[in-house]
């Protein structure tokens, strides 16, 4: 997607943190070799348009960038899942949903 900023370093992280407070961010985590995350991805490529004018949208590829992931779960408290949503809204975790219950329109809801 043209949107999603890719995540590649652990210090962008705090950059996602700090534009939570101005705006909702998103992080998909996504396992590039499962089924179930590309279902995932094709789920919110089709919902793009729910979210896309509402968060700014950050995507982490974890087999490559695992550490970042694990990164992720210390920093906001949550149990490492792929694929896995994070909505981050004022440095912290409003919505979290991962495997079949990723959906754009649930996404939505919280930004």
């Amino acid at each position: 997607m043209h949107n999603w900023k890719h995540i590649t370093a652990i210090a962008e992280l705090e950059t996602v943190l700090e534009a939570s407070i101005e705006r909702p961010q998103i992080i998909f985590k996504d396992s590039v070799t499962c089924g179930i995350s590309a279902y995932a991805k094709s789920r919110l490529i089709d919902g793009n348009h729910l979210m896309a004018d509402k968060a700014e949208f950050h995507y982490l590829d974890l087999l490559k960038y695992r550490a970042i992931s694990n990164h992720i779960a210390e920093l906001f408290n949550v149990y490492h899942q792929s694929p896995q949503i994070l909505v981050v809204k004022n440095k912290e975790v409003v919505y979290t949903s991962t495997h079949h219950s990723i959906q754009a329109y649930e996404i939505a809801k919280y930004l």
